[in-house]
C-alpha cells in the first residue's frame, strides 16, 4: 500500500483510543524490561503506556516512516524503529510488547503470535487488540463498492485476524492467556467532508481499495461505498452516525 496518512487516522484519535484503555487496563505487572509499542503508528497510545511506567524504555516500532515522524513529535519515546513487524526481533527481551489496531494487517498468525510470545521473558506479557469488524457492512462495504465500480478489488486480503478459538489453540499453551471482544458504540461527529462510516474506514480497512482505484476512479468508490452503507448507518438529525464496532482483544502472560 501507499504511505499512511497520519492526519486522516487521527480524526478520530480519541474514539481509536479507548480500545488502547481498555487494554491497558486489564494488565498485570511486569518483570523488568522494555515496553514496545509495536505498530506505533502516530504514537497515539505513547502517553498512556509512558504515564503507565514512566521509569521505562518506550520503543515504537512501525513500517510507515509517515507515522513514525508523527511519533517523533510526541517527544516520549526513546527510540523509534522503521521495521515491519514480521522481520523485527528486540536487543533485549522486553516486558511488554504491546499491539493497539496494527497486527491485522500482518498474515499467518498462527506462526506470528508464538514468535513474539517467544521474544519475551518469564512472566513478559503480550497484549493485542485488533479490529474484528470484517464481516460487517461498515467493510463487507469496501469489496461491494469496488466491484461496482471497478470490476476488482485489491490483489491482497486487507485483514488477517483468525477466529477466537484458533487465537487459543496457539497461544494458551504459552502461560496465562486471556482473549474477549468488545462491541463499542462509537460516536462519529458530523463531517461535510463526507459520511462519517467512510471517513473512519477509509484511512484503515478501506485504504487498499483506494489505493487499488485509479486516481479517476477514486471518487466514484467513494460515492459508492457511502451509497451502500447509507441504510445501515444512517445519519443522525445532526449528522452524526452511532457506529457499532467490534473489536478483539488477547493477552498472554509468558510461563
Amino acid at each position: 500500500m501507499a504511505d499512511w496518512n497520519p492526519q486522516s487516522y487521527d480524526r478520530f484519535a480519541r474514539v481509536r483510543l479507548q480500545p488502547a484503555m481498555d487494554l491497558l487496563a486489564r494488565l498485570p505487572e511486569l518483570p523488568e524490561g522494555d515496553i514496545i509499542d509495536l505498530g506505533c503508528g502516530s504514537g497515539g497510545v505513547a502517553g498512556a503506556l509512558h504515564q503507565r511506567w514512566p521509569e521505562r524504555r518506550l520503543i515504537g516500532i512501525d513500517s510507515s516512516p509517515a507515522m513514525l515522524e508523527t511519533a517523533r513529535q510526541t517527544g516520549i519515546y526513546a527510540d523509534l524503529i522503521e521495521a515491519v513487524i514480521q522481520g523485527w526481533r528486540p536487543q533485549t527481551l522486553p516486558a511488554l510488547i504491546f499491539s493497539n489496531a496494527a497486527l491485522q494487517w500482518v498474515g499467518k498468525h498462527e506462526t506470528l503470535m508464538p514468535a513474539l510470545a517467544r521474544q519475551l521473558p518469564t512472566g513478559g506479557v503480550l497484549a493485542v487488540q485488533m479490529p474484528y469488524q470484517h464481516t460487517a457492512p461498515s467493510h463487507t462495504e469496501w469489496a461491494a463498492a469496488s466491484e461496482r465500480v471497478l470490476g476488482t478489488s485489491p490483489p491482497s486480503k486487507p485483514l488477517n485476524v483468525l477466529s477466537p478459538e484458533a487465537y487459543f489453540e496457539v497461544l494458551s499453551p504459552l502461560g496465562q492467556f486471556d482473549i474477549w471482544q468488545v462491541e463499542y458504540t462509537q460516536h462519529l461527529e458530523a463531517s461535510a467532508d463526507g459520511h462519517p462510516v467512510r471517513l473512519f474506514t477509509e484511512s484503515t480497512f478501506g485504504k487498499p481499495y483506494l489505493d487499488h482505484a485509479e486516481t479517476g476512479k477514486k471518487a466514484q468508490l467513494i460515492d459508492a461505498y457511502e451509497a451502500g452503507i447509507a441504510e445501515t448507518y444512517p445519519l443522525r438529525a445532526d449528522g452524526s452516525v452511532l457506529f457499532p464496532f467490534r473489536r478483539l482483544f488477547f493477552t498472554l502472560r509468558v510461563a
